[in-house]
């Protein structure tokens, strides 16, 4: 089972993807000042590939950006691309 870690210094964040003792992926990000912040890059380990685990990644950011209210901005094409075919989470956006 996927489980999703937080880490966050108040410039930069990491979302990770972990199956038992496995890094299946990460989603970085930067703040840009107190009401925004970057995704920068969006990764996924090939032996996870397929599985949403992108996906999961860019909607953690989401719910965080919903929770503290504020608005991303998706530096990671990855990420970009489902900002584009999501309506849905396009609330968030900067």
């Amino acid at each position: 089972m996927i489980t999703i870690e937080h880490e966050d210094d108040g410039k930069h964040g990491l979302f990770k993807a972990v199956e038992g003792s496995k890094e299946a992926g990460s989603l970085a990000y930067s703040w840009a000042g107190e009401t925004k912040f970057t995704i920068d890059h969006t990764e996924v380990d090939a032996a996870f590939g397929g599985k949403g685990i992108g996906k999961q990644l860019v909607m953690e950011a989401v719910k965080m950006a919903r929770e503290k209210k504020v608005k991303i901005i998706p530096i990671c094409p990855f990420a970009k691309s489902l900002f584009d075919k999501m309506k849905e989470i396009q609330d968030v956006l900067w």
